[in-house]
């Protein structure tokens, strides 16, 4: 017998999967190694604003590139439009965001998030690199969708989620809060509230 799916649920003009409410997760860098930065056969989805904020932090950013995603910045710039038309992040090979650099470890991390860290810079990273798992679909219609992006790589996320008992909204507090606002939050708060109730 099929598990019975949970309609979509609106919070604001924004579409959501039951998913975000009701599942678990929490990155685990030790389990993936930071593989979402360097899988998969096109960039991080990017806002037109955001391909200036690249720019701006490019300068910082620089030395913690490769030289093939340096060369890659130099031939085609900070992104491009995929096969579907969407903005994305240039990448290296088929498969590596240009801004991927590592740590000692050899786990793969951002590097406009390393020098927003640093304080170098005041802008963080594309926020659908923030909101991941979470994948943003502007509709027909006006609203926003919201989906989770299950992918085995995020496997020990789930792990570590379901150990925490940390709910994906939970995890994902601040880019959601960055992406829609402290009012929209706190009424998904409250749906989930409402959902797990039922």
């Amino acid at each position: 017998m099929t598990p019975q799916r949970l309609p979509l649920l609106q919070v604001g003009d924004v579409l959501i999967t039951p998913d975000l409410l009701t599942e678990y997760f929490c990155c685990d860098l030790t389990a993936c190694g930071g593989a979402c930065c360097i899988e998969g056969d096109a960039g991080a989805p990017l806002l037109l604003e955001e391909v200036t904020e690249i720019e701006d932090a490019l300068d910082a950013a620089w030395p913690h590139l490769s030289a093939s995603a340096q060369a890659v910045i130099d031939k085609q710039g900070v992104a491009y439009a995929d096969p579907d038309g969407d903005l994305v992040t240039s990448i290296v090979g088929g498969r590596d965001c240009v801004f991927t650099c590592y740590d000692k470890h050899g786990c793969c991390l951002c590097a406009l998030e390393k020098v927003c860290r640093e304080g170098t810079t005041a802008w963080p990273k594309p926020i659908s690199c923030a909101l991941y798992p979470l994948r943003e679909k502007r509709l027909s219609n006006g609203l926003v969708g919201l989906n989770y992006h299950r992918w085995n790589i995020c496997d020990g996320a789930v792990k570590k989620g379901r150990e925490l008992r940390l709910p994906l909204y939970r995890f994902l507090k601040e880019p959601l809060i960055r992406r829609f606002g402290e009012a929209w939050y706190e009424e998904l708060e409250a749906v989930a509230k409402e959902l797990l109730r039922q």
